[in-house]
C-alpha cells in the first residue's frame, strides 16, 4: 500500500476505475462565465468516459464543449473516519452521433433532477487520481 505525504492511501487507477463503476452521483467542475462552477450529476460509466445527461440549454451543456473538466466521487462514514475519493480530470464533449447517442439511452442514466434531458456529456479521463483513509472498499457480490 503506498501512502502520500499526508498518510492518505493513495489508489491506482484501477481501483479509481471500479469505483467510478460503481457509483451514481458524482460533481462535475467546470468553467461558468470565468469562475469555477461545482454541480452535483447523475452519471453513468460507457467504454471508460464518464456520461452525464443534461438538457441542451443547461449552463453545464454550454460551459462543458470541449473543454477540461474535473469529476468527482467520494464516499464517507463519518462514524468509522473512513472514506475514499476519485478525481477525474480531462475534456469534456457533446454527443452529437446519432448512433452513439442512442446506445447511450440504453444506459441505466436517469436524472434525478425535473425536466428533460435529452442531451449527453461525455468526459474522457486522462487523468484518475484516487485516496483512501481507513480500511479498503469491499468489492460488490
Amino acid at each position: 500500500m503506498q501512502l502520500d505525504h499526508s498518510g492518505l492511501e493513495i489508489l491506482d487507477e484501477d481501483e479509481c476505475r471500479r469505483l467510478l463503476a460503481r457509483a451514481e452521483i458524482g460533481r462535475i467542475v467546470f468553467t461558468h462565465h470565468a469562475l469555477p462552477a461545482v454541480q452535483p450529476v447523475n452519471f453513468a460509466v460507457s467504454g471508460g468516459d464518464i456520461v452525464i445527461r443534461t438538457s441542451r440549454t443547461s449552463r453545464l451543456a454550454k460551459a462543458a464543449a470541449d473543454t477540461i473538466v474535473a469529476f468527482e466521487i467520494d464516499e464517507f462514514d463519518t462514524a468509522a473516519k473512513t472514506g475514499w475519493s476519485v478525481v477525474a480530470v480531462g475534456p469534456a464533449r457533446h454527443v452529437t452521433d446519432p448512433a452513439d447517442s442512442a446506445a447511450l439511452e440504453a444506459l441505466p442514466l436517469r436524472s434525478w433532477a425535473p425536466g428533460e434531458r435529452e442531451y449527453f456529456v461525455r468526459i474522457r479521463p486522462e487523468l484518475i487520481t484516487g485516496r483512501r483513509i481507513g480500511g479498503p472498499v469491499p468489492a460488490e457480490t
